[in-house]
């Protein structure tokens, strides 16, 4: 349609190429044409370009990048792009294996699905398959000639054990830790031609792993957007020059309303993506979500959450040791979303203090109770606490009891008590009558998505109280709950504890 407004065919901030790009000297080419003419998908002009610069040689015939970083908004074709790639490793390269993993294990079974869709409905290719298996959580695509195509979860077990050609990493923006991309990643180290491509929609701050690669990356490209909101690196990390990114993203300053900004961030704007669509979006989103997902910006949203400033920070201590002779509490909470898991764990220190912190959060729900049951968890709590009453995560609380754990149950007035409990603890470290010889009530480490709660999310009355809001927090606001419920649940219930095996060992290890 005449007149319409195109999506950037390139990206706003990107690693520019060492040499001419041709067919000689980038398989992006190649990949093209095997895209068009064998799967027959047609490729929008900026997948075309990412392709052709993301998959530049070296002299030696090797990828030019071991690791690409895509950057997007949402919906404009990144995934059909990997499952593309995929398929191109597998069938013309002839890539021992690929590795998906997304930020659940769900949706990386949907792309490989889809990838494997695509393969049998197109005759040439589906002559050269030779197994499908599609066992939950053990999805495989195996071709006649050994090459396979295999889904992994994003936990720090994910591809262990495996040697990867291909890496494809969806939502890295969900990595809240190093454990899944320090397992998927290392088995490219023995494979001189491997690639990992992570691909995301803009971070926040708890995307650890998302802001540390971007930050490499624009650190090299001589900061084209400024260090604000930067991970503050080490001047001993050297440039990697085999790090690619491509980041297709409104630039600093554009308004909401900033067309152009729109074109920026969504090179699928005026293909797949319309106008009005994203117009839409901009009038019922709040701000920080529509610079988050439609302009692809990083957004700093960090406040004073529901605690006095600077008494969250003042409560971090770094490494404490538990007294095993009391108890230990956990808690469990979910995602306003259900999308994810949280489990706190309270217990008493060597020093009388309350001790909180996340142990495990992860994607979907089906991992927390096998994880808590199983008997090589080397903290053995007394109790296990949730909302059993109006909270996403009640409806879990039937099946934690029929598996046989004491559940304490978090509802009625304990509600909004054990927000109270939890406030007076992490206040005392800033109050006007602290005697500072005194040590602190209670201690947290250093987790940013416990940090990014506990600075962000927002409250709301019930009763004479207040409780955590996770349907109008800015970010998850799970993990803080999860805290606030072990501690009230390790307070209310001061029992002595039964000193486990592990315990007399001196192990105390948290997953």
């Amino acid at each position: 349609m005449a007149g319409r407004r195109l999506g950037s065919e390139t990206p706003r901030v990107f690693t520019a190429p060492l040499r001419d790009l041709t067919p000689e000297t980038s398989r992006g080419f190649e990949f093209i044409e095997f895209t068009e003419d064998i799967l027959e998908l047609t490729l929008l002009p900026w997948q075309k370009w990412l392709a052709i610069h993301a998959l530049e040689l070296n002299e030696d015939g090797t990828f030019r990048f071991r690791t690409v970083v895509l950057l997007v908004a949402r919906q404009n074709g990144k995934s059909t792009l990997m499952q593309a790639l995929s398929l191109w490793v597998m069938f013309v390269i002839g890539a021992p294996l690929v590795i998906g993993t997304a930020q659940s294990l769900d949706i990386a079974e949907e792309q490989w699905s889809e990838a494997v869709e695509l393969a049998e409905s197109i005759p040439e290719l589906a002559d050269m398959v030779q197994h499908v298996n599609r066992t939950n959580g053990k999805k495989a695509l195996e071709l006649t000639s050994g090459e396979r195509y295999k889904v992994a979860a994003a936990s720090r077990r994910g591809g262990r054990g495996l040697t990867g050609d291909l890496i494809l990493l969806d939502e890295l923006r969900e990595h809240q830790n190093w454990e899944a991309w320090g397992a998927v990643t290392k088995t490219t180290m023995a494979r001189p031609h491997a690639q990992i491509w992570a691909a995301s929609n803009a971070g926040d701050i708890a995307s650890v792993v998302l802001r540390h690669l971007r930050s490499l990356a624009h650190r090299s490209l001589g900061w084209p957007d400024g260090e604000e909101g930067m991970v503050d690196l080490p001047a001993t990390v050297e440039a990697d020059d085999s790090l690619g990114i491509f980041e297709w993203s409104s630039a600093p300053g554009r308004g909401v309303w900033d067309r152009d900004g729109w074109a920026e961030a969504n090179p699928s704007l005026g293909y797949t993506i319309t106008e009005r669509a994203i117009s839409s979006a901009a009038s019922s989103d709040p701000e920080h979500v529509f610079r988050t997902e439609v302009m692809c910006q990083f957004v700093n949203v960090a406040g004073t959450g529901p605690f006095p400033t600077g008494s969250w920070a003042a409560t971090s201590v770094e490494k404490v040791s538990r007294d095993p002779s009391r108890q230990a509490v956990y808690c469990v909470d979910m995602s306003h979303d259900r999308t994810w898991m949280h489990v706190a764990l309270a217990f008493w220190d060597t020093e009388g203090r309350v001790r909180a912190e996340i142990v495990a959060s992860r994607p979907g729900v089906d991992w927390v109770l096998p994880w808590l049951i199983d008997p090589a968890r080397r903290v053995s709590p007394d109790y296990v606490t949730m909302q059993t009453r109006g909270a996403p995560v009640s409806s879990l609380a039937d099946g934690f009891e029929d598996a046989g754990l004491e559940v304490i149950k978090w509802e009625g007035a304990h509600l909004a008590g054990w927000h109270g409990l939890a406030y007076d603890l992490v206040r005392a470290a800033v109050a006007d009558d602290r005697d500072d010889t005194i040590p602190l009530p209670f201690t947290h480490g250093e987790q940013p998505n416990l940090d990014v709660a506990a600075v962000t999310a927002v409250i709301k009355a019930i009763g004479d109280g207040w409780v955590i809001d996770r349907k109008n927090s800015p970010q998850d606001a799970a993990p803080l709950v999860a805290v606030i419920g072990a501690i009230g649940a390790l307070l209310s219930n001061p029992a002595p504890a039964v000193v486990s095996a592990y315990e007399e060992r001196g192990l105390l290890v948290l997953d």
